[in-house]
């Protein structure tokens, strides 16, 4: 089934503001927290310092009528800036690569791209850009088998 869900981008306090949130709404995360360090780095990126490694790569929590935030710390050694307009984006979660393609297509029009729809490490299609209104948007769908890391 679809959802849609808000991701939230902070400068090193993501772990303080979902702790904020966790206590407001109640509950557990939906899924481990990850942290930057523990994920695999590409080929020439700069090393991560001790203080990033330790950020958090990705949290949720479900809020009320089960929506879930979702959110990451920027990475200054990659050139992340925080600011006004990035600190949100929509994800979208979607059933099929189809259905993500089709909205890419259609959506992305005249966007400011930064990623598309690729296959990614923790085995799902992922997308995301800047719409041609300032919008942050991000996709994910199940890889369809043979399609990519999966």
């Amino acid at each position: 089934m679809a959802t849609v869900s808000t991701y939230l981008n902070f400068d090193g306090t993501c772990e303080e503001a979902f702790a904020f949130y966790r206590e407001v709404f109640g509950g557990d995360y939906v899924g481990p927290v990850q942290r930057i360090g523990e994920v695999p780095q590409p080929p020439g990126m700069p090393a991560l310092t001790e203080e990033e490694g330790a950020r958090i790569m990705h949290v949720a929590l479900e809020t009320v009528a089960g929506h879930v935030i979702h959110g990451t710390d920027i990475v200054p050694s990659m050139g992340h800036v925080l600011t006004n307009g990035n600190a949100m984006s929509i994800n979208l979660e979607l059933d099929d690569e189809d259905e993500l393609r089709d909205l890419w297509t259609r959506l992305s029009a005249g966007a400011d791209i930064e990623m598309e729809p690729t296959p990614m490490f923790w085995g799902q299609l992922f997308a995301s850009f800047e719409d041609r209104f300032g919008i942050r948007w991000m996709m994910v769908a199940p890889l369809t088998e043979g399609t990519g890391l999966a």
